[in-house]
């Protein structure tokens, strides 16, 4: 009930709307407890022998109640619909504003497809919760305190009788909702697990064929999907067995209506429109008792899938902006690394006190085996991890002391795996910088040689790329990045340089296009091509995460042990294999 109650919180926005909602609900049940009592009056009249104008005037306040009933139920449902897509609506927002502020390290932790459950499958949980769940609720609790009142003023004894069985549902109801909670959480945790696999299948579907693999995911979608299937049986059951056993104590209270009832008639402590009346009243009891079952498994599976949702907005992001944070003004460059460690776990560090400096116009490569730790030191420089130790500044001003949004901007990124948008070339290129002018943004394409192939494209820069740019090639994916990066203009760049998959002369272009990036900037390279090595002004030797030489390509040849062995096992390859292109060998 804290996880239900804590959803409520949702529900202030939307008091109004609510409070309509129902004062509806409120007038729609007062006039259902009027029918039942008009056809006693007729019954007992009838009998009676009366005549006049009773009749007519009965059938007519029949016929006014039931519209005006009519009416009040129709904005009940209009007015809790509306509440209900509004907290929908909310709720996603948050979330995905959530999702988007979270660090790094809560992303590594998460699976797409269980973010997407939770936005989609758990967010609609909520909702249907907020629109049937929670009115039927009111609806079932006014209904029988309201009804419960009219019997007892008709006949106490046998309100009394027929009331008797209420605790059993009541007993019931508690005990399935605590059964289809644990259940339902079980369900929507499946859930996720088959998206996941689904998200997975779908982003990999190239690599999927190159390997002729296609049996293999179908099976295990199939094994995925199959458990929630059973997992989702498994609650079925249980409720669908609630459903016909309240159904049954009703029957057997209208059973004894009848019989105790008919005995009161006989006795005269009742009359027939009485009796008339009152099974009428338990009739309009037994719909919303029916459905406290229904009722019980809704809120059931809000709980689980609220506490699925809360999981997320509770999340606390590893990064966390400081409660006196500045805004970091346009800067030189100035890169200091003092004495930084940091590890994904603080039990295992990746880098191990790593010191150096970086400064405007000096292009810093970083050399060293896969896993090394250079890709996890250049995700320090815009906080996308903090280090466990050492701090990091610009400029001479701490990072962690300024606002995130206004150190990312200072930071351009172009690494090897590029990814575009869903949109268009001119959409992906002024992604950093909206309201960017045609001349600025065609500027930059030149500058990346990117222009000349995207005016070939159908529409120009108003081609849609495809996801991912599935449209486009690698390297143009790439000058595309470049293009971005130029606009933005940032006073510290940080590439990952390695073209190794596209032609020559698509990386001679890259490589054009980098080496004007770069121009007047900080740059720090995870180097990987023999030719941006050399033109480093300094290297950085990296091993077991720490800098174990640093220095020039010349420099390390002739004195550092640990940089020739790089050369010799990953970059004199390349020197070959470009003199025999050039004729040289």
């Amino acid at each position: 009930m804290k996880i239900v109650f804590r959803l409520f919180s949702y529900l202030k926005k939307y008091s109004r709307r609510a409070a309509a909602a129902y004062i509806c609900l409120l007038f729609s049940t007062v006039l259902g407890l009027a029918l039942p009592w008009l056809i006693k009056e007729v019954i007992d009249r009838a009998l009676a022998g009366e005549q006049g104008n009773f009749l007519l005037i009965a059938a007519l306040a029949v016929v006014v109640i039931s519209v005006a009933k009519a009416a009040f139920s129709l904005g009940q449902g209009y007015l809790n619909e509306s509440l209900a897509q509004g907290i929908a609506f909310d709720l996603r927002n948050i979330l995905y504003d959530r999702i988007q502020r979270l660090s790094f390290a809560f992303h590594d932790r998460a699976r797409t497809g269980d973010l997407m459950s939770r936005c989609t499958s758990d967010v609609d949980s909520v909702r249907l919760f907020f629109h049937m769940g929670l009115m039927n609720g009111a609806n079932t609790t006014l209904t029988f305190l309201s009804v419960s009142t009219v019997l007892l003023t008709l006949n106490w004894r046998l309100a009394l009788v027929s009331l008797i069985l209420i605790p059993i549902l009541g007993v019931r109801a508690i005990m399935v909702a605590k059964q289809l909670r644990s259940l339902f959480m079980t369900v929507q945790r499946q859930f996720a697990r088959m998206s996941a696999v689904l998200q997975e299948n779908i982003a990999g579907v190239r690599v999927v064929r190159a390997f002729a693999r296609e049996e293999h995911e179908i099976e295990k979608f199939g094994r995925e999907s199959g458990r929630f299937m059973d997992d989702m049986m498994a609650a079925v059951r249980q409720w669908s067995f609630n459903f016909p056993f309240m159904s049954f104590i009703v029957s057997v209270a209208s059973a004894l209506v009848l019989w105790y009832g008919g005995h009161e008639v006989v006795d005269g402590r009742l009359t027939v429109g009485g009796l008339v009346a009152f099974n009428g009243y338990l009739v309009m009891l037994a719909w919303p008792v029916r459905t406290l079952g229904w009722v019980m498994n809704l809120a059931a599976r809000a709980s689980s899938s609220g506490e699925r949702l809360l999981d997320i907005l509770d999340a606390k992001s590893e990064v966390q902006e400081a409660p006196d944070a500045r805004h970091l003004p346009r800067v030189r460059g100035n890169l200091r690394f003092e004495s930084v460690s940091f590890g994904y776990d603080p039990q295992h560090l990746i880098l191990r006190d790593v010191s150096f400096e970086a400064h405007p116009g000096q292009m810093v490569a970083l050399v060293g085996r896969t896993g090394s730790g250079k890709s996890s030191l250049v995700s320090l420089i815009p906080r996308f991890y903090d280090p466990i130790a050492g701090r990091i500044t610009i400029d001479g001003v701490d990072i962690s002391k300024v606002t995130l949004s206004s150190l990312r901007k200072q930071i351009g990124i172009v690494l090897q795996e590029t990814f575009l948008f869903s949109a268009t070339a001119r959409e992906n290129l002024t992604y950093g910088l909206e309201g960017a002018s045609q001349a600025a943004m065609e500027e930059a394409a030149r500058a990346a040689h990117a222009h000349d192939f995207i005016v070939q494209l159908p529409q120009g820069y108003d081609t849609l790329v495809g996801e991912r740019g599935i449209m486009l090639s690698g390297g143009q994916r790439q000058r595309i990045a470049i293009a971005r990066t130029l606009l933005l203009d940032p006073p510290i760049l940080i590439l990952d340089d390695s073209t190794s998959s596209v032609d020559m002369e698509t990386e001679y272009l890259i490589q054009e296009a980098l080496r004007r990036l770069m121009r007047d900037r900080t740059t720090l390279v995870i180097a990987q091509r023999l030719t941006t090595v050399k033109r480093a002004d300094s290297i950085l030797v990296i091993e077991d995460g720490q800098i174990v030489e640093q220095g020039t390509h010349e420099e390390l040849m002739a004195h550092g042990r640990a940089y020739p062995e790089i050369y010799d096992l990953h970059l004199k390859g390349q020197e070959e294999a470009a003199a025999l292109q050039t004729g040289l060998v």
